[in-house]
């Protein structure tokens, strides 16, 4: 009988305890060791606050005394932290007869039983409630996929009430948006991997459709089978919202509400990547012509009407299958995919087109009770739906051809030709040379000689001349240009004006030159830099020339800008004995006004009315004219491009007295011109 009873003892899991009131342990029977804080062997004798940690004894001992106190079992749940991690055991504490300790005491039977499994389980069951009533909505399904649970975020979203979807299926949410391939390859994602999530759109009770993003998981069994499929969504019809802000935002104009320069170039990807029967397409820039005029004289709002008006009469001139775009302050582009298999019939069907934008631009805006008059100019290219293209090389190409059209009168379009490639490469290529020239100093100073009607000489005009290296002598019409539009006639304007002072500055000890003046073309941008006239006077203190040696040949380029501030600095200059001479007078819109206010010395006839002079009537007559006029104001007048004897005696009839031009000599380098020079004066002594 005591065996049985020992191994019934043996068969329970649980540890036990003999022990006394004061905790004292008398008696054993642990067969889980693990569990035990250390070796049972050590426990008797000791008492429990000397065996386990001090929060667990007062447990321990509080549920001792409630079982002395009320005569019956009682419990508690303790933790204990262990070699095998933290285990939670439940105390069962009752009392034995008192006669069962030798002593007279009472005892007690102290059984704990590790429950850590069904506490980690009553854990994870609350944290799976909370979270089944999260915000987002769930619900369960069996293997049919037919709904047993669902939380109240569910309803919230849905409409459906807990009740209404027990038994039922998710089709009732379907939306229709979704094709069969849409479910299998969800269903072929939930078979392999256990687990699907994506955007779907579905159906609320009310009918109405919204996206949703979902996560879906498959349970499975002990077996490996499926038994239930989880879901949760979140109504993202904001998120979808703000995107479709956000990417109107990114691919629209705000002005006009067109496509923006973004939403181009991506339809313009979907054009070119997918080309419908190989077909010719044409991309079409159409920019406003001198449209900043347009912002200067009404204003910026009114200018902004202009384009919103610009942007619908375009519009209007589509057919359907064309994308126009504003990629731009004033520009806009139209791309016409598909115009015709054959190339000439394309680019006949896309003149078509241009001819409308172009005549729907040419009607009057009306601004403010007035119409105001705009026109554009449109550069196309012409693409093979067939063949690679590089978008950011049409879109070149195209704004290349545009400014060919304004090169070309304005209002008009061009179609891009490879040439204008081949002189925009050409161009770049100068321009990147005659900024290293500028650096290098590659450039050298020609002096022609001036004189009067009895070849003495007055003085002579710097003319800048550029021996390139590999391109030899690049024509002065061509560089000096190219310089003006670049902003580099800056620097080359000073060391112009540093080369010609330190001439002068050599002269000053040659008893042939020293009385002659020197005179230097300044651009209009030169002039008017800010610090110019402090420049001009800190290159004649380094090299020590005479101002009142020194002439300036301005254009009437400069009556255009700010004339109070030109003015201004002529006469600062005029006053350190600086000379001024207006150059090619008569070949610009000179205001009269304007004139009599400047400090001039001088007057140049520009040598287009010299040249003809003889044979031309009407050349003789500006010359005559500028001669009178330049007799009036008390100024010099001088003749340019003089080649001939006639010439020289026909101006000489008509009152001019100073002259410069190939009939006396062709500009020279500074050694030849002194040679020249002694050369002249001996001749006109002998």
């Amino acid at each position: 009988m005591l065996n049985h009873f020992q191994a019934l003892l043996d068969a329970i899991p649980d540890l036990l305890f003999e022990v006394g009131l004061d905790g004292r342990i008398y008696d054993f029977h642990s067969p889980r060791t693990e569990l035990l804080a250390m070796p049972a062997e050590q426990f008797l004798g000791k008492r429990i606050a000397e065996v386990l940690p001090a929060a667990t004894a007062a447990i321990c001992m509080g549920a001792i005394e409630e079982a002395a106190r009320l005569g019956r079992s009682s419990g508690a749940v303790y933790s204990l932290e262990l070699p095998i991690g933290t285990r939670w055991f439940e105390l069962s504490v009752s009392a034995i007869a008192p006669e069962a300790g030798s002593d007279g005491n009472p005892r007690f039977v102290f059984l704990s039983r590790d429950v850590s499994f069904r506490i980690q389980a009553e854990e994870e069951m609350r944290i799976a409630a909370a979270a089944f009533e999260s915000e987002q909505g769930m619900f369960i399904t069996d293997a049919d996929t037919t709904i047993l649970k669902s939380n109240r975020a569910f309803t919230r979203i849905t409409g459906y009430g807990k009740e209404e979807v027990l038994g039922m299926t998710p089709r009732i949410f379907s939306s229709g948006r979704h094709g069969p391939g849409f479910f299998a390859t969800l269903w072929t994602s939930l078979v392999s991997n256990g687990s699907w999530q994506g955007e779907i759109w579905n159906k609320r009770k009310n009918g109405e459709t919204y996206p949703q993003w979902m996560s879906i998981h498959a349970v499975r069994d002990a077996r490996g089978d499926t038994s239930n499929y989880v879901a949760s969504f979140s109504d993202i019809s904001l998120l979808k919202t703000a995107e479709e802000q956000i990417e109107s935002l990114a691919f629209s104009d705000a002005l006009t509400s067109l496509p923006n320069r973004r939403h181009l170039i991506v339809k313009m990807q979907q054009v070119l990547q997918s080309p419908d029967d190989q077909s010719h397409g044409a991309l079409a820039v159409v920019d406003m012509d001198d449209f900043k005029s347009l912002n200067e004289t009404v204003g910026q709002a009114w200018g902004d009407q202009v384009l919103q008006q610009v942007a619908q009469r375009l519009s209007a001139c589509l057919t359907g299958k064309e994308s126009l775009a504003r990629i731009g302050g004033d520009s806009f582009a139209l791309l016409l995919p598909n115009q015709g298999l054959d190339a000439p019939e394309a680019q006949r069907h896309t003149e078509q087109v241009v001819d409308r934008m172009l005549a729907a631009l040419r009607l009057p805006h009306l601004l403010a009770g007035a119409n105001h008059h705009r026109t554009a100019s449109i550069g196309v290219v012409m693409f093979d739906g067939a063949g690679e293209q590089d978008i950011e090389d049409l879109l070149k190409r195209s704004e290349l051809a545009t400014h060919q059209a304004k090169a070309t009168g304005r209002n008009n379009f061009r179609f891009f030709d490879p040439k204008m490639q081949s002189d925009l490469h050409a161009r770049i290529a100068l321009v990147n040379d005659l900024r290293d020239a500028i650096a290098k100093q590659e450039f050298q100073l020609l002096f022609q000689p001036q004189v009067t009607q009895n070849r003495d000489w007055t003085g002579a005009e710097a003319l800048l001349r550029w021996n390139h290296p590999v391109r030899g002598y690049v024509p002065t019409t061509t560089f000096i240009a190219l310089a003006e539009e670049t902003g580099l006639i800056i620097p080359l304007g000073d060391w112009v004006m540093d080369a010609a002072c330190e001439q002068l500055a050599q002269w000053a000890g040659h008893a042939v030159l020293c009385d002659l003046t020197l005179s230097v073309n300044v651009s209009a941008l030169q002039f008017q830099q800010g610090d110019f006239v402090a420049q001009t006077m800190a290159v004649l203190a380094r090299t020590g020339a005479r101002p009142d040696r020194l002439k300036m040949e301005l254009t009437e380029s400069l009556m255009v800008a700010d004339m109070e501030c030109t003015i201004g600095k002529m006469h600062a200059l005029r006053e350190a004995g600086v000379r001024f001479s207006l150059d090619d007078f008569g070949t610009g819109f000179s205001s009269l006004s304007h004139l009599k206010r400047l400090p001039l010395d001088q007057l140049k006839i520009d040598q287009s009315f010299v040249r003809n002079i003889l044979t031309d009537n009407n050349d003789a007559a500006i010359a005559k004219m500028v001669i009178a006029l330049g007799q009036s104001m008390g100024l010099e007048v001088m003749a340019e491009g003089v080649e001939s004897a006639d010439q020289c005696t026909a101006l000489v009839a008509l009152g001019c007295q100073s002259f410069q031009g190939y009939l006396f000599s062709p500009p020279v380098q500074g050694q030849a011109f002194e040679a020249l020079a002694l050369h002249t004066q001996a001749a006109n002594c002998a």
